[in-house]
């Protein structure tokens, strides 16, 4: 597993976007840009990638510890600190009603109950012609396997 699925998985388990990403990493005096930051989660084959360094990880998990506990000084709940950056993700508004969707026929005609479609519209099929059947050529001869046992 790389530094960047690291640091990925984490941004992902602890909910953190890229400016608390910066804050953490402020905690122990790394400075980084969010555009920097951003360049570790692009997928690998974007022309402005960036492999995340070891120095990168190794600040950003200590920031983190200093992040979710607190200082000895200052102690915090890590629960507490979750907890926060949960209630900060906007929820989404799931009670707006949304248009039903209906599927409208490929014809017009086809569609209406009280008669069968006519075979003169553009929907008219030509019916289908099969080709003549052509023998089948047999390009393998056959051939019978002996494994040194003899059946009787």
């Amino acid at each position: 597993m790389t530094n960047n699925d690291i640091l990925k998985k984490l941004r992902v388990a602890l909910m953190l976007r890229d400016d608390q990403i910066v804050e953490i990493l402020e905690l122990v005096d790394f400075r980084i840009t969010k555009s920097e930051l951003g360049a570790f989660f692009r997928a690998e084959d974007h022309e402005n990638y960036m492999e995340c360094g070891d120095q990168v990880l190794r600040n950003f998990l200590n920031g983190l510890v200093i992040h979710l506990r607190g200082t000895k000084e200052n102690p915090k709940n890590p629960n507490d600190v979750l907890a926060k950056h949960k209630a900060e993700i906007p929820k989404k508004d799931s009670t707006k009603e949304r248009p039903e969707f209906k599927a409208s026929p490929k014809d017009a005609e086809k569609g209406r109950g009280d008669k069968a479609p006519s075979k003169t519209g553009p929907a008219a099929k030509k019916p289908f012609k099969k080709k003549p059947a052509t023998p089948k050529i047999q390009v393998v001869e056959k051939v019978v396997y002996k494994n040194g046992k003899n059946k009787k």
